[in-house]
């Protein structure tokens, strides 16, 4: 008989993440910048408001990217829509700091004692390269297997990015066909010249969303995925180097000197500046409390 199933490690969990305030905040800045700056200029919100001008432009744009795309790469890029609007961070210092960990264990007990925290590790990436090296796996072997991982990843990223640039450049175009429809209909009514005033500003409303969709939307997300794909791809790197040393067996100071050039850090003069910031403050005097 079977005995009760382990419960899952905490650790294992996926990290959630949390809104991008960069994407969310620039959106509002565009669009805000956009319509306050019409309003400013005497029109009215409703003035955009054109359902047919939207179903010309994001339906025509819709199907020229399907008609580019192949399907799995058109399903991928609409899951990583959310990828631009949610951020996940990677910490490096973090990452480093648990490479370190392995490292000094294995340089004292080995490095198949690693065999049950390889199992453990929550990043899929760390954790094969890990079991590999574990496995007696040569390192040239490890480094092929793992750089062709990274490969294939930034060709997927890269595959899903060109989704939405393709939606930029097609948009614009498909907001000028709109444009023309909308003023052939309005040379039907050449005799009533207020009609034809109102028509010409509702036609060239296509325009506006075409134009406005490939550069506050489609573009940069496309921009932002691609980013995020080098980001990642950066953390990889990080945790290749790292494996690889633990294999090397190299002191973990090494190993450490060697990864803490994947961590962004300020210069010397911007250092010295916010210690002298930081100094400065607690020399200060506190003010004392003024009598009654």
């Amino acid at each position: 008989m079977a005995g009760p199933k382990p419960k899952p490690d905490k650790a294992e969990k996926p990290e959630r993440g949390k809104p991008d305030l960069a994407t969310l905040v620039g959106l509002g800045l565009a669009f805000g910048g956009i319509v306050g700056g019409m309003m400013l200029e005497g029109g009215h919100l409703n003035e955009l408001l054109q359902p047919i001008a939207a179903l010309i432009v994001f339906g025509g744009t819709l199907g020229a990217v399907m008609v580019t795309t192949p399907m799995d790469v058109l399903k991928r890029a609409v899951k990583a829509v959310m990828t631009a609007f949610m951020e996940k961070k990677q910490a490096p210092n973090a990452i480093i700091e648990e490479v370190i960990g392995y490292a000094t264990k294995a340089r004292k007990n080995g490095i198949v004692s690693l065999e049950q925290d390889a199992d453990r590790i929550q990043d899929p990436f760390l954790r094969k390269a890990l079991n590999l090296a574990v496995d007696g796996t040569d390192l040239q072997e490890i480094r092929k297997m793992m750089e062709l991982e990274m490969s294939l990843e930034e060709h997927r990223t890269e595959s899903v990015a060109k989704v939405f640039e393709s939606a930029g450049g097609y948009s614009p175009t498909i907001g000028i066909i709109g444009a023309v429809l909308g003023l052939i209909q309005v040379m039907k009514n050449l005799a009533n010249i207020d009609e034809v005033g109102r028509g010409i500003a509702t036609a060239f409303v296509a325009t506006i969303y075409g134009v406005g969709a490939a550069n506050t939307l489609f573009l940069p997300v496309g921009n932002k995925l691609r980013a995020r794909g080098q980001a990642g791809l950066q953390m990889k790197e990080l945790m290749l180097e790292g494996v690889s040393g633990i294999v090397e067996g190299l002191n973990p100071k090494l190993i450490r000197t060697k990864l803490e050039a994947y961590v962004h850090r300020d210069p010397p003069a911007k250092k010295k500046e916010k210690a002298e910031t930081a100094k400065g403050r607690a020399a200060a005097p506190t003010p004392a409390p003024a009598k009654g």
